[in-house]
């Protein structure tokens, strides 16, 4: 998975270096082997199940500064749990924060299972999530909804070295992902549905 990130950052018309962070020797080997940097072993108390991915970003940075004294301007996030991002998703995102002078643009993909039909399951009675819901409208009449589907994350260097933020919720842009690209593997089922759709190239 983590291949099909780095071969699109590497298609990027503005990404400057791609550096991963691991302690995975098997990882770093992949990551190397595909063009990528692995400077440094992610330190253990960054590599827990329980690690942030805040301090993990700011680990990297903070090496690139004092090693290569490089500072970047933009910090691109781009999770190798999403295999079928493209270049096109990780400049459009770099697009619109410059273009927006966002601190901070992340991709989205719009839903179709609306939260104003869901239901709250740790209710005796069935009771809809949001109060203020109504089930008798049309979807076509509900607003477009969008959720953040975690291929890409663009923060400026303050935002997340100083502010300590990867989504600065205050002053933020987004960008709009293909629904068919915006797969999120947490487990098997979502593997399968990635695999699936990697076989159907839609530019075919």
């Amino acid at each position: 998975m983590i291949a099909h990130a780095i071969l699109a950052a590497k298609k990027s018309k503005y990404i400057d270096r791609i550096v991963v962070s691991t302690d995975d020797p098997a990882i770093a080997k992949v990551a190397v082997k595909y063009g990528a940097e692995v400077p440094f072993v992610r330190p253990t108390e960054l590599a827990s199940d329980t690690a942030t991915t805040l301090p993990v970003l700011q680990h990297a940075v903070t090496h690139v500064e004092k090693h290569d004294k490089f500072k970047p301007d933009l910090v691109v996030l781009i999770q190798p749990t999403n295999p079928l991002v493209r270049k096109d998703d990780i400049d459009g995102a770099i697009e619109k924060i410059i273009a927006t002078k966002t601190n901070s643009c992340f991709t989205v993909s719009e839903i179709s299972q609306r939260p104003e039909w869901m239901y709250d399951l740790n209710n005796k009675k069935p009771k809809l999530f949001l109060a203020s819901s109504s089930e008798t409208k049309r979807s076509q009449d509900l607003p477009k909804l969008g959720i953040i589907n975690g291929s890409v994350y663009v923060i400026r260097y303050n935002t997340l070295m100083k502010n300590n933020l990867i989504r600065d919720d205050a002053n933020t842009s987004i960008y709009l992902m293909p629904k068919g690209r915006s797969v999120d593997i947490d487990d098997n089922l979502d593997f399968k549905i990635a695999e699936a759709l990697m076989e159907y190239d839609e530019d075919k």
